[in-house]
């Protein structure tokens, strides 16, 4: 074990600050990674202020993870020292169950290991995240990241990403498909943009007319104001899939409204309370659909990497010190911001705890 300095949360109502950590050395099949950027999740926010439960303190969030390698072990194959790497949400899973062996290491069934807040297989430990210099990860839950790309805008890609990534695929998204989006924050954003390079015809729906201008610059074709009822009936029947980004609760049958027949609307926003419950009729009528997404598995991970450094696809961001996070949690709980915040991990202070 080796310690490395971090920032994380020590309880719930406290503010982030440094620590020290302990990594496992690398073993057989690991590689370490020197963290260059780190993505911040609305996920983060959550589980450090206990909105998701109590933790077990002290807490390092930080699952959009871009870095170097340093380190791998002798059985590692396809990486080297110096490589460009990525770590996403999850850094283990049982391997052995259905959804492993069919590459949906999100829906382990037998509980898959988190970046941050899990238990560490080999050590015992919890898992401490990417607001951190370094991070030990087995080879199987690490991805490439190609040169040339921008690294910053591309941590993002590992949550916010492949979160919006994933349904695209899995609804079959693709040229001649019509693609509605809700909400324009750091998932919707993504979506906006992974259907347009998809091939979709892309609406944007939000409640903010000041967010027309951003959503058509990020290749939205068209901009429904939500709580304008002349302009959402006038997008009635006219979708086959919509990507609902929003962590609020809201009227889920006007959104299901604009699907034509066979049409899906995939929640993937985590709202506190729950939304109202949509009308039976809101399905019979055009055979539609309600369904649910979460992130990716590590080979559609890898996939999504490549299509986005394929077709120059990233994040837009703002880059921030390490410690300006609190300011970044307020300010990303209050929307504020274009649309999401990457630490530049240079940033990092010596741990002093």
């Amino acid at each position: 074990m080796s310690q490395t300095s971090a920032f994380g949360a020590h309880a719930a109502d406290q503010p982030l600050a440094s620590l020290a950590i302990e990594r496992r050395d690398p073993g057989p099949r690991d590689v370490a990674i020197d963290i260059l950027y780190c993505g911040v999740c609305h996920s983060d926010l959550h589980f450090v202020r206990g909105e998701w439960g109590q933790q077990q303190w002290p807490i390092v969030p930080g699952h959009e993870i871009v870095g170097r390698v340093t380190a791998v072990g002798a059985e590692v194959e396809g990486f080297k020292v110096g490589d460009l790497a990525g770590v996403g949400c999850m850094v283990d899973s049982c391997r052995t169950c259905a959804a492993c062996e069919e590459d949906l290491e999100q829906f382990c069934e037998n509980g898959n290991t988190l970046t941050y807040g899990s238990v560490e297989k080999e050590t015992g430990g919890i898992t401490q995240g990417g607001y951190a210099n370094d991070i030990v990860v087995d080879q199987d839950f690490c991805l490439h990241v190609s040169e040339g790309v921008d690294l910053a805008a591309t941590a993002p890609l590992l949550c916010a990403g492949i979160t919006t990534y994933s349904p695209l695929r899995h609804w079959n998204v693709g040229k001649g498909s019509r693609v509605g989006v809700v909400g324009l924050g750091g998932l919707g954003h993504m979506a906006v943009k992974l259907a347009k390079a998809m091939g979709a015809e892309v609406t944007l729906f939000t409640t903010s007319p000041e967010k027309a201008d951003d959503a058509r610059g990020l290749g939205a074709d068209h901009v429904v104001i939500s709580k304008d009822p002349d302009q959402m009936k006038g997008a009635a029947n006219s979708l086959d899939l919509i990507i609902d980004s929003v962590a609020a609760p809201h009227d889920l049958d006007a959104y299901l409204a604009t699907l034509g027949r066979n049409g899906a609307l995939v929640l993937l926003g985590v709202p506190p309370k729950p939304h109202p419950s949509p009308g039976v009729f809101s399905f019979i009528r055009g055979r539609r659909s309600l369904s649910g997404s979460l992130i990716g598995g590590i080979a559609e991970t890898q996939e999504m990497l490549d299509f986005c450094a394929e077709h120059g696809v990233t994040a837009d961001v703002e880059m921030i010190r390490m410690d300006q996070i609190d300011e970044a949690y307020d300010r990303m709980a209050a929307g504020d911001v274009k649309f999401r915040f990457v630490i530049d991990m240079e940033s990092m202070p010596a741990a002093t705890a």
